[in-house]
Formats: C-alpha cells, structure tokens, sequence
C-alpha cells in the first residue's frame, strides 16, 4: 500500500486550466482517468486526509505510485480526451459498463453494390446502415421475412450470390418472390439499391407513406379488375403493418429519442436505455457495473453518454437523450452530444407526459435488471472468493492470489511440442492474457524440459520489462560471494564453449527448422508470444509479460513443479509461489515437498483449480492441433520458389493431384497456364526429391485409399 504523500505534486505543479489526469500504479499502468474544470482544485482533492475519501477513492490513490495531467483548452476537448483514454488504457478504477450480451442489430449493407440485409453483432462497420439493437436474434428475423414480400432485398452470402450468378439460377428466396434476385439480372443494381433504400426508410419510421401506396394500388388493381394483383397488394399492406406492430407507438409525436435510466444501490448499478424512433421503440439495451469508483447518478449518467455515443456519428445520436439526472457539466455534454451528431441534441430530464411514464418504463426494467443480475452474482461471488481463501490457506500463502497463471505442456508423440499459458484473475479467465508458445531448445518429448523451457523465457521477459522501466535493479554481489543468477550475462554461444554438466544450464540449441541458431538467452526475435513494443516507454497499455503472479501452477506432478521452481530460482525470482496439479488423482504438489496436498473433492479451490488446469490444456490442445494439421497441409509444391498459391491450385486442379503431377513430365507441366519451363523444371526437381507420403488407411475398413487430393504427397 503506497503513501498518497510519497508523490503528492505541489500545489504551485498543478495548473488552474480544465484537463484530464491520470493515476499510475507501481508497474506504471493507468488505473484511474479523470477529467477536471480546475485542475488544481480536482487533484488536490484526491490528497486530503484518507479518513475523509471515499472508501474506494482511498483504495485507489494508496494503488496509485504516480499521478500527471494534460491540459487542454475546453471543458468538451477534456471530455473528448477522458473518453479516449479510457476506452484506450481501460483502468481498473474507472466506471466500465459491461453489456450483460451481445446485442444483434438489423443491417443493410449500403457499403456493397448490391446491399445485403442480415443480422450483425458486434463493432459497427462504416458504409452499413444498423437498426436496433433487439432483445433477441429471432425477433429480427420475423420483421425481415414479413418486410421482403414487399421490399425484396438480397439476404444470402456473398458464397450463395457468387454461386448463383455463376449458375444463373436464383436461390430459394428467388423463386418464392421474397428476392429481387440481382445475382441473375432479374433487376439491376440501381433498382436493387432503390429496394434497399425503400427498406431503410420503412425501418426508420417512414412507414405511412408506403401503406398508403399500397393501399392506393390495391384499390386501383380491383377498379380494373386485377384480383390477383390487387389480393398481392392487400397482403404485402397486411405483412408491413404485422411488422409495425411488433414496436408499439410509444410517443405519438414521432418523436426521435433515447432514454436513460438507473438502478444503483452501494455496490453496482444497472443501466437501460431505450431507443425509439419514429414514436416506436426499435431496441433495447442493459449494461451493469460496479462502482469502483465514488460516482452519484450524474456521473454514472455521463459515464454512459461516453461510452453509448463515444463511436457514434450523425443519425445514431439523437435529438433528444432523456436521462434521470444531468451531468455535473451539462453545457459540455450536450456540446460534445450536438459534435458528434452534426446537429442540435436536446438533454434533459422529462417532467410530464408521455416521455415520463416511457421514463417510469424504462427505470422498472434497470431495478429489474439490477434484481437479476445481483441474483446472478451473489453466489458466484462468494464462491470465487472462497475459492482463493482456500488455496491461499491450503498453499500457506500470506495472501489470496488475485492472478494465478497456469501453463501446460502437448504434443503428439514429441512432434509440435507447444506450450499454453492461460490467466485466472479474481477467479475470472482473463483471455487477453493468454499466450501461447512454441518449444525451441530442443528436439522430441521431454515435458518436464518443456516445462523449465517456458518458465524461462516468460518470467525472463518479465525481469526485462521492469529491468526497462526502472522498477528494478540488480543489486552488485558481496566481496566473495557468487554473484546472483539473474546477473549472470548471457553465456556466450554453445559452439564456442563446452556446454555445462546440468542440462537446465546448456543454453538452447538452435531448433533444425530454425536454421540460425537463438539467442544466449534463450529467447528468439521471431517468437511472436515474446515480441515487445519495439523499446517505447511505458505509456500504460498492457504489456506482454509484464505483471507477475502471485501464483504460478503447471500441469503435472513433482518433476514439473520442480522444473518450474528451478526456472524461477535461476532468474532470482523468490516472491511467486508455484504448485502443480495432477491429474490421476488431482493432488496438488508444491517444490519440495514429498507429500501431496489433497484437498477435500468439494472444496471450491480444488475446482478453481481444476478449471485454470483445464482451461489451460485447452488452449494448448487446440494449438498443437492447429500447428499438426498446418504441417499435415504441406505440400513439396510449398518449396518451389516463386511459385504461388494460385498457381499451385492450378497445378493440382489440372492434374488431378499431386501423385499425378509427379508423373507427368516437364512438357505436360508446361501446358497449364501460367507455368513457364523453368518452373516447371523446379515443380519437377521439387516433386522428384520429396519422398512419397505413406498412403492412407480406412481405419473402419483396413482399405488402403488412393491419394486423391493435393493437400499432401
């Protein structure tokens, strides 16, 4: 816990201007963001006697080792840029709404030539005109397949279009009429757009022009005795107002809006908005969050404008946001609000009315919402909580561990050895933390090398991010004493000196695939899972490997829990506790110990546990899969230089496969376009080098089967 006091600024330091600050931890993350009219006055406030802060106001700034602030020159350019950096850095201390799903949106793609109607989710992609967001995927369905008898636009993919334009017959949709069917010139593009528009207009609240005209076509078909067209017409009226009922007219004076509404208590709060337009609600949305930060319902309220407006442009603001409280600067929001729309944006809180009662609406489902999603939660919290208190306890560690990292080792029969870590934080998979690793010191199935392997070089590049960022130094050795490990410089080249007796001291050599052989500490340049930032300074973004554990659990028994300790001790690293879980009788095993610690089979931490151990051999699994099946994909056609995918594809299509590509002769091989004599010449050198692969068994059947395709040789 650091003492606010340690990097208290001066008060002359600070600048009286409107800006945003930022407060940093010891590892220089961004924990906190926060925007001030007066600076001076904001900044200081976070400095007063810790008695008199909020409870997680205090929790934050003993977090925090730093604090510094950018000023900028207006109260909207301080809200703009609070909104960047938090969508940027995403500190753990600022209010962060999380959707409780992923909301499916109704989209015409107006960014293609013919436009397609589907349902997205999802980032928003400029050119595709979105509408909604709705409950369910289902519902969106049901308004599309009603709209397209009278509006006919294109909903395959772009496989079904291309297929069928080269077929020249129509889908299913085509023949039933509920297609235009542009993949076979039945309309042309601008008249397909035009459907398209027509349909756009309608889904944003354009309806009555569209019944009248149909209604006046229909009575003009019966007067000159057009029963069928006029019964057509009657139907596709019906089928468009059966879709108009399905969002009840909520405000009669076609009124464009979102309202906003609440639900809090200490804790958590819920958040829903309603989103109407044309006087009909045409979606709905939920977001939930804990206060991790000391906010009333104002500065939740702005919180949300952020992040609900932050992406968006024009239309997707609206005219008027009706909210349950302002903004503590509601000048600056609705300047910020009427920017991003390009037009006025009216904020404020409904009085009376009908936009009153749809507020009273909205604000019992965000008390709803909040009644669920407490239900929901309380147990899973108190299970989490119980489960690290147990491992702290089992473990005999001086406090929970809030991060555990846990790594494992596959392979196929000592081929694509790979290696998997996976990250648990507060009991949660943290998946953006997950990497993943190729093994390079050696050849063949050695886990527990493996395992020593991977510790290395994770916990090497963490040493080296705080190495760079100045958190640590090594200290130099005492007068006669060895010097420490991770002071050790590099050994110099296997090939220059005698490798060490112990085989966790030989530095890696260099794998035959690689070619030249890797660096002295073991790490490779080309290893995407230890890639850094290419030497910038630390500006708060998640880093790769730079945030330790407070435990470490590996896959396996005793070898490999001694494996990783002895990565761990080599490096100097002593603060990280390390354990293993094995899987036949799911015996946890720490360094040194000859006796297992069993934990009972209904005690939360052991399925803790049991879930990282799992998770992490999934990840590993379906890595050592994707790299097996890559290699089973190769082809000798991959070494012939200059010789690209297309031209390889129109080998294999002209000859049948590869068995037969190698029989054919350097004249054949020449006839297929594109392939000029020299290549032809290195496909045939290539081909006649590589040996033939085995052929294929039916394991049901016993029956060898031909090679019949080119993925292989």
């Amino acid at each position: 816990m650091a003492d606010p006091s340690s990097y208290r600024p001066s008060p002359g330091q600070i600048p009286d201007s409107p800006g945003v600050y930022k407060f940093r931890d010891e590892h220089r993350r961004v924990i906190y963001v926060g925007k001030a009219k007066n600076l001076r006055q904001r900044v200081a406030s976070y400095f007063q006697d810790l008695a008199h802060l909020h409870p997680r106001t205090r929790t934050m700034v003993t977090t925090a080792a730093s604090v510094e602030w950018t000023v900028v020159s207006t109260e909207v350019e301080a809200l703009q840029l609070e909104y960047t950096w938090i969508k940027e850095f995403d500190p753990r201390f600022n209010v962060k709404y999380r959707d409780d799903k992923s909301y499916p949106y109704l989209a015409v793609t107006l960014n293609e030539e013919f436009p397609r109607v589907q349902v997205m989710r999802g980032a928003k992609k400029k050119g595709v005109r979105y509408f909604g967001p709705y409950g369910h995927a289902w519902a969106i369905r049901e308004t599309v397949d009603l709209m397209l008898r009278v509006f006919p636009v294109r909903t395959c993919s772009a496989g079904v279009f291309k297929n069928a334009a080269r077929t020249g017959r129509p889908c299913l949709l085509g023949y039933i009429d509920k297609c235009s069917a542009p993949c076979v010139g039945r309309v042309t593009p601008e008249e397909h757009r035009e459907l398209a528009e027509d349909f756009c207009d309608f889904m944003a609240g354009r309806t009555g022009t569209y019944i009248r005209r149909l209604e006046k076509d229909m009575m003009q078909a019966a007067e000159e005795m057009e029963y069928e067209r006029a019964a057509r017409l009657r139907d596709d009226a019906g089928a468009l107002k059966r879709a108009m009922e399905k969002s009840a007219v909520v405000l009669a004076d076609a009124t464009d809006a979102d309202l906003i509404a609440v639900a809090e208590d200490e804790l958590e709060a819920a958040l829903q908005i309603f989103h109407v337009r044309g006087g009909r609600v045409r979606g709905q949305r939920g977001w939930v969050t804990d206060k991790v930060e000391a906010v009333d319902t104002a500065g939740l309220v702005e919180h949300a404008l952020q992040q609900l407006y932050g992406e968006e442009r024009g239309d997707a603001v609206p005219k008027e946001v009706l909210v349950p409280a302002l903004p503590e600067d509601t000048e600056a929001v609705s300047q910020w609000l009427a920017e991003r729309r390009g037009a006025q944006v009216s904020l404020r809180i409904p009085q009376r009315g009908d936009k009153k009662d749809l507020m009273t609406t909205v604000q019992r489902n965000a008390q709803q919402a909040l009644g669920l999603h407490k239900t929901k939660r309380a147990s899973d919290l108190t299970t989490r909580s119980r489960a690290l208190e147990e491992i702290a306890e089992a473990l005999g560690l001086d406090a929970a561990p809030l991060r555990i990292e846990c790594y494992d080792i596959s392979h196929l029969q000592g081929d694509d050895v790979v290696a998997s870590m996976v990250v648990f934080e507060d009991g949660l998979a943290r998946k953006s933390e997950y990497r993943r690793f190729q093994i390079k010191g050696f050849e063949g199935q050695d886990d527990v090398r493996s395992m020593h392997e991977v510790i290395g070089r994770r916990f090497k590049r963490y040493l080296q991010e705080k190495e760079r960022t100045g958190e640590w130094e090594q200290p130099p050795p005492a007068s006669g004493e060895a010097p420490h490990p991770a002071q050790v410089p590099p050994a110099p080249h296997p090939a220059q000196v005698p490798p060490a007796p112990h085989p966790a001291q030989v530095p890696p050599a260099p794998h035959p695939a690689q070619g030249a052989p890797l660096p002295a500490d073991g790490t490779d340049p080309r290893d995407t899972d230890l890639r850094g930032d290419d030497g910038r300074e630390d500006d708060g973004r998640p880093k790769r490997f730079a945030y330790p554990p407070q435990l470490v659990v590996v896959d396996g028994g005793q070898p490999q829990v001694a494996a990783a300790r002895r990565a761990l001790d080599e490096l100097g690293i002593d603060d990280i506790a390390v354990c293993g879980l094995a899987k036949r009788l799911e015996e946890v095993w720490l360094p040194d110990d000859d006796d297992p610690v069993v934990l009972p089979r209904s005690s939360e931490g052991l399925y803790l546990l049991q879930r990282v151990r799992d998770e992490a051999h999934r990840f590993a699994i379906t890595y050592q899969r994707s790299k097996r099946a890559k290699r089973i994909r190769s082809s000798p056609l991959d070494d012939v230089a200059g010789l690209g995918e297309t031209r390889k594809q129109a080998l294999i299509k002209h000859f049948g496969s590869v068995k037969k590509l190698r029989q054919a002769t350097i004249e054949e091989i020449c006839q297929v376009p594109g392939i000029g004599r020299r290549t032809a010449e290195s496909v045939a050198a290539a081909l006649a080098s590589a040996a033939p692969a085995a052929p294929a068994v039916n394991t049901a059947t016993g029956e060898i089967m031909e090679e019949d395709d080119g993925g292989t040789s």
